[in-house]
């Protein structure tokens, strides 16, 4: 008598209709970023995505992206930080104090100001994980302290400015290995291979979901997305190696990217984060540490937006009493409108992205519009609010 191997059941794909309804909180962004650069595109006659413009576009939102990194896990966890904007502020005038003032090399420079951010945040996270301290009123305070702190540092006053070679950490480009003249060709090859690479990734994680019978997004949708990345990816390369080139940000927040990308979707911590947002006690009594993990996203917001801070410095090429202000509105903004919930437990790196992004190319063609300050306001508030108005309605139907 032959033994009948039990495998799982094979289930059907969905139709793409159906499979985008009912994921409408991851793909209903990455259309509306789409939608935002073709009517922007329109209006500005061409110059939003020309070679210079995009160019702009990633100097200008490197830091969002990188602090929407560690704020995503922030809110994910259940949690909020307004001060990220004043430690922005604050570490770019401890950097002028010790590159301008003190002649420090800008690589222990860089170091000291990272475990300044660690050891702030650190600070920040003990308050809110171990003495339960709302992180609202923990974080509201850190703002106010942190602004004053840099008001004293720089007495009031601009410094700078900075060295050629910190500088080229948010305004220098990578080398052309080619050496081919006037086209990039190192940054069209860079721009070609990465989404190859993703999808190699992805057709294999898709075949090992299939063998496991789990159930993943219809196939015709899955080769139209992969297309999608493919001609979106090698346009960018093309604009950006007939101008310079690829930024040496760009470089760091790719490798971010991806790196938090990983942290949350394939390690253990990266679970518990989604498991302490979702149900703090549950998730204690399963054995998870939750004030040590609470601390932990602290620890790692703080550290990027000292990275964000070196690089809005360098990009300045001055550190003034005002940098920083409201970056924390856009950072707290770009991950609820790329997904993430108010309550905590949700939320994705490529959202967080996606959402900075949507931030990013709607001030940069608002101003090439010519509109007013004063309504770039108004409509980023109105999208935030519909974002999260959105976020409240899926939640309604699930």
């Amino acid at each position: 008598m032959s033994a009948e191997l039990n495998l799982p059941a094979r289930p059907r794909d969905a139709s793409p209709a159906k499979f985008l309804k009912s994921h409408m909180r991851d793909y209903g962004m990455l259309i509306s970023l789409l939608a935002i650069v073709a009517f922007f595109q329109y209006m500005t006659d061409g110059t939003l995505l020309q070679p210079l413009n995009l160019t702009n576009l990633v100097l200008q939102n490197s830091y969002i992206v990188i602090m929407a990194l560690g704020m995503l896990l922030v809110i994910v966890a259940g949690h909020i930080d307004l001060s990220v904007g004043s430690i922005v502020g604050f570490i770019g005038a401890l950097a002028a104090i010790l590159m301008v003032q003190f002649n420090l090399h800008f690589l222990p420079t860089a170091l000291i100001c990272l475990a300044a951010g660690g050891l702030i945040g650190a600070a920040q996270g003990y308050w809110v994980a171990y003495f339960r301290i709302p992180s609202f009123i923990v974080t509201l305070a850190g703002m106010l302290v942190f602004r004053g702190l840099s008001l004293a540092l720089l007495a009031g006053q601009s410094v700078g400015p900075f060295p050629v070679e910190f500088q080229r950490l948010s305004s220098g480009f990578i080398p052309d290995v080619f050496a081919t003249g006037g086209f990039h060709l190192t940054t069209l090859l860079l721009c070609v291979a990465t989404p190859a690479i993703l999808i190699g990734l992805s057709v294999a994680t898709r075949l090992r979901r299939h063998r496991f019978a789990i159930e993943q997004e219809p196939l015709p949708l899955f080769v139209a997305k992969s297309a999608g990345l493919f001609a979106a990816m090698a346009g960018i390369g093309w604009l950006l190696a007939s101008y310079k080139g690829l930024p040496n940000v760009l470089i760091i927040m790719a490798l971010l990217i991806g790196l938090y990308a990983f942290v949350t979707r394939d390690t253990t911590i990266g679970r518990r984060v989604y498991a302490l947002g979702g149900n703090e006690k549950a998730a204690k009594l399963s054995g998870i540490d939750t004030r040590r993990l609470s601390f932990y996203t602290f620890v790692n917001m703080g550290v990027l937006a000292a990275l964000a801070g070196l690089i809005f410095a360098a990009r300045l090429n001055t550190a003034t009493p005002k940098a920083g202000v409201s970056f924390e509105l856009d950072v707290i903004a770009a991950c609820f409108i790329g997904g993430a919930s108010a309550s905590g437990g949700v939320g994705r790196v490529t959202g967080a992205v996606i959402g900075a992004f949507i931030m990013g190319v709607m001030n940069n063609g608002m101003s090439i519009l010519g509109i007013g300050i004063d309504w770039q306001q108004v409509i980023k508030g109105l999208v935030l609010l519909a974002a999260v108005c959105f976020d409240v309605y899926n939640k309604g139907k699930a």
